[in-house]
């Protein structure tokens, strides 16, 4: 008898331990399919939200882009600074990234120079400088360098070349060193902007009346003369006298910017401060 129930308590431990296993055997498949499931989640929460960042649930693909051409103007102290001129900022968004502006300055040296603003290389610079001549920001002001390098120095109201709006911007197009025999970094007519210091660009500009090739660019090309070169020529020949600094680089005869304008993208009609469109694409400042 002690063996018979020796043998049936046998066979149901071996039951329980059976059915045991199973137990275990189905939570652990379930803790897998849990932790697939989760981690399936998980990755589809990753590529949705990258796609919603990125722009794809949009319903406008235009407008889309448009947020996404954004120019950061970074304010300066113009209490701190008396050189600075507070004309507010440029638009952020937006911003016309193709084509071209017009850029005319007319000095009392001579012809208009006209220049060609390249939207597509250096788009905030274009969207600065329209800006500020909406502003008459230039509009009897001085050019008050003729530099070593063979250009002449604009842009500064001040005449000090620390003087600018109240905000500056990055570098956007500056040219890679030009091997020996290749054309110059800066050929003669390229038009660049000049940060003080470096990197951080505001009004001030160079046009180059000669060709010029450094072993290390720093200047971002924003476009090239178009006509008048020969006025710039001329007035990379005049005299030049102690700036102040002791060096020889103001010109005996002050070259002033009469004005300076600039047409809307695309050689569409000029439109004045308050917004009217002008006869001319360069008879008046174009709004920023």
């Amino acid at each position: 008898m002690a063996s018979s129930r020796d043998r049936q308590r046998k066979l149901a431990r071996e039951k329980l331990d059976r059915q045991l296993a199973r137990r275990a055997a189905v939570a652990r498949r379930r803790r897998q399919i849990q932790a697939g499931v989760g981690a399936a989640v998980v990755l589809v929460l990753v590529v949705v939200g990258a796609a919603w960042g990125l722009g794809a649930f949009d319903k406008d693909p235009k407008a889309n882009k448009a947020a996404e051409d954004v120019c950061l103007w970074t304010p300066q102290d113009a209490e701190g600074n008396p050189n600075l001129k507070d004309v507010g900022t440029p638009n952020t968004t937006g911003l016309p990234t193709s084509g071209t502006r017009t850029m005319t300055v007319t000095t009392n040296q001579g012809a208009p120079v006209t220049t060609e603003l390249d939207l597509a290389a250096a788009p905030c610079a274009g969207a600065s400088i329209a800006h500020l001549a909406s502003k008459a920001f230039y509009d009897n002001t001085k050019c008050h360098e003729i530099t070593t390098e063979g250009a002449l120095r604009c842009g500064d109201p001040s005449g000090t070349g620390i003087g600018g709006p109240a905000y500056t911007f990055y570098d956007e197009d500056v040219p890679n060193p030009a091997p020996s025999g290749a054309a110059p970094a800066y050929p003669k007519g390229t038009v660049a902007m000049v940060g003080n210091p470096p990197g951080q660009n505001g009004s001030q500009f160079l046009i180059f009346f000669k060709d010029f090739n450094p072993a290390k660019p720093a200047y971002p090309i924003i476009g090239k003369v178009t006509d008048g070169l020969a006025t710039v020529e001329k007035i990379g020949a005049l005299p030049t006298v102690d700036n102040g600094s002791g060096a020889k680089v103001k010109p005996k005869t002050d070259v002033v910017i009469q004005s300076l304008t600039v047409s809307d993208p695309a050689g569409a009609p000029a439109t004045t401060p308050g917004g009217a469109a002008s006869a001319a694409p360069s008879a008046s400042p174009s709004a920023g």
